[in-house]
């Protein structure tokens, strides 16, 4: 098959030609249609991710066609359409008993733990759990970009971050994961503050539904904008990009008794972030963490993309085929664009 493949941390990769992958007893292969290009992915590029050796395949969001079963799955079959969540659970450690399988203590993820889906096919580990069939209308484009953003951004804001109606949410990065948090938080009935240094991916954030947008670039202190647009502070704030001013801001911008949802990974090569808990203290504010979502969980977020209340396609900007990823990989670094970016193997 052909694979994007790196032989060093930060240098650049390149398609060829590698082995085809073998299911695992509890695996299968799946034929990749689509793969959604992410952040994450330039992070594991540049070494960031202790998980990867060396020659490796990234790739993690993805979506196609099981080609290949294991000999100990039975609730999945060549042809049936998938995707997955990028944390692939064991199913049987105490945290997948408890259906906490996001935090899943023996966890894979493709891409990282091992070759993932920047080719034209990918190997997932322990499949009845972590499959989730596409209905036949959604377009592999759509599902693959369900399989990381998407559902990062609607475990953090629905399940983790506990949106209501009518309160004030503020999402710090107006990527993959950012737009897809103001369109969840906007179809949930709250009113979303868009922070960016992006003109374009403002634009967008104001298309799915942001009331107000912050330009980080030209706003001095965007805590302090985000607390004079609503009266106080953000009842819920997200950072989805993942830097250390970000997350920052995100937790100043809160209003008493506010929540604060880190989504954005905070790689080591920054050092410690430093967060104001002098102001989670006397606020009374809560910090958490989101890291993906279980398989098990998306049949509500599926219903609502079904219903026409959620509409990831509209975040895919744009498909490339497989021989134009590493360079938008590298690109991720200096320019990391607006919306979701789609590689298609095949193509």
């Amino acid at each position: 098959m052909r694979a994007v493949v790196f032989e060093r941390f930060g240098e650049p990769a390149e398609v060829r030609e590698v082995a085809d992958p073998q299911p695992a007893e509890h695996g299968v292969v799946v034929r990749v249609e689509a793969t959604g290009l992410c952040r994450s992915d330039w992070h594991g590029w540049q070494g960031h991710d202790p998980d990867i050796t060396l020659p490796h395949v990234p790739g993690h969001e993805l979506a196609g066609v099981v080609e290949a079963v294991g000999a100990r799955v039975t609730g999945r079959r060549p042809g049936d359409r998938v995707t997955v969540p990028f944390v692939c659970a064991c199913g049987t450690c105490p945290s997948c008993a408890a259906g906490d399988q996001q935090v899943c203590e023996r966890q894979t993820q493709p891409g990282f733990t091992h070759w993932g889906s920047f080719a034209q096919y990918v190997a997932l580990d322990h499949a009845d759990v972590n499959l989730v069939g596409i209905p036949d209308g959604m377009a592999f484009a759509t599902a693959a970009s369900l399989g990381c953003r998407f559902a990062t951004a609607f475990r953090a804001v629905v399940q983790q971050g506990r949106v209501a109606a009518g309160e004030w949410v503020a999402v710090h990065g107006c990527g993959g994961v950012g737009l897809s948090a103001v369109m969840i938080a906007a179809a949930s009935g709250a009113r979303v503050i868009a922070v960016d240094v992006s003109p374009q991916a403002l634009d967008l954030a104001r298309r799915f539904g942001a009331t107000e947008c912050v330009d980080a670039g030209r706003t001095q202190d965007t805590a302090e904008a985000i607390r004079d647009l609503t009266g106080g502070g953000a009842h819920l704030s997200l950072d989805a990009l993942g830097s250390p001013a970000t997350c920052a801001a995100s937790v100043d911008g809160l209003r008493r008794r506010g929540r604060h949802v880190q989504v954005g990974l905070l790689p080591s090569s920054t050092g410690t972030t430093p967060v104001p808990m002098a102001r989670v203290i006397a606020l009374e504010l809560e910090l958490l963490g989101s890291h993906g979502m279980a398989a098990h969980t998306y049949p509500p977020m599926l219903e609502l993309v079904g219903a026409g209340v959620l509409c990831p396609d509209l975040l895919v900007t744009s498909t490339i085929p497989l021989d134009a990823a590493p360079q938008a990989l590298a690109a991720l670094g200096t320019a990391p664009g607006s919306g979701v970016t789609v590689v298609e193997p095949w193509s």
